[in-house]
């Protein structure tokens, strides 16, 4: 497989969670406590998958053995 889905995957999610994270910030800056905890988790949750993603890009360029 070509690598393109996978980084365009990995950069897109990586964009997200740091999107993500930067909203808690805001949100923990503007006395929405109540909220942070579950942005900052799905900000984590963003860099996870895209370390997933390429962990798979790894794996899948790896030969074939049966």
């Amino acid at each position: 497989m070509t690598k393109g889905p996978f980084v365009a995957m990995s950069v897109a999610t990586v964009v997200l969670g740091t999107a993500l994270g930067s909203l808690a910030l805001e949100l923990r800056a503007q006395g929405y406590e109540q909220y942070v905890e579950s942005v900052s988790t799905f900000s984590v949750l963003m860099y996870i998958t895209a370390a997933l993603v390429v962990m798979t890009w790894v794996r899948d360029g790896r030969p074939h053995s049966n």
